[in-house]
């Protein structure tokens, strides 16, 4: 059986690069895609740990799961929230951890503009809403009206609840005790402008290397204790520990 690990936020395979760069735990399309071409047609066994993310990359996580021929078992071992929560929901059969939740809510965005432009948003996020609502739909049977009702409270569940609910299928082992599991509202997505540096730094060093590849190379200029020195690579460090300096995050 393949496992496949699900964890830290839900990201575009344009970015997830940045987040493997400072060792962030993080999922994309391209990495669940690649698992399951992996598995080469096996059951697998997805492990879920996250706060949510984007909700259109989650939706192609969510259907290249159920797209998998073979038998998909979910394990939720400590959070399933908000987009994180339905691509759980492509499991064939859903386990939780007895100390784990589940939190289901509506989707958010930024909108600039005039009136028009914040009642064309909403619109859009009401859409959104019933697009993630029919993925509870089709595990639990439950109503629409049920389901966007639980999403405007922000409905977070604990595995005997989401049993209840139908959104799960069988709690993992006996519960010992009391458990408190921490939660936060931040998903663990890099600030946008992080993202924006990072990029516009890594296409200037490809510019300065492509440069220093058409200029002729002088020898004594080399260090000769490491001739391998890789200076793209060089760089992104010294970025990496520029940010974390300044506490850009």
């Amino acid at each position: 059986m393949k496992k496949i690990s699900i964890r830290g936020p839900i990201v575009s395979n344009n970015v997830h690069w940045i987040y493997e760069l400072f060792d962030i735990d993080a999922t994309s399309p391209r990495k669940v895609q690649k698992e399951l071409e992996d598995a080469n047609g096996q059951d697998i066994e997805v492990e879920v740990n996250s706060g949510g993310g984007s909700v259109f990359d989650g939706s192609e996580i969510y259907t290249s799961l159920k797209e998998h021929k073979a038998n998909v078992t979910v394990k939720i071992m400590g959070l399933a929230a908000s987009a994180a929560s339905f691509i759980a929901m492509a499991g064939d059969k859903i386990l939780m951890s007895p100390t784990s939740q589940m939190m289901m809510h509506n989707a958010s965005s930024i909108a600039i503009g005039d009136y028009r432009d914040f009642d064309h948003e909403s619109g859009v996020l009401q859409n959104v809403n019933q697009t993630i609502a029919n993925a509870y739909r089709m595990k639990s049977g439950m109503s629409d009206e049920k389901l966007l009702k639980m999403m405007d409270n922000e409905t977070w569940l604990t595995p005997q609840q989401a049993l209840e609910s139908k959104l799960a299928d069988e709690i993992m082992f006996e519960q010992s005790g009391p458990q408190f599991v921490a939660s936060t509202h931040h998903t663990g997505i890099l600030p946008q402008q992080v993202i924006d540096k990072m990029m516009n730094d890594r296409f200037n060093q490809q510019q300065q290397d492509q440069q220093q590849q058409n200029e002729p190379t002088n020898q004594s200029s080399l260090d000769d204790d490491n001739p391998e020195e890789d200076f793209y690579m060089h760089n992104l460090r010294k970025k990496k520990l520029e940010i974390l300096n300044k506490e850009v995050m």
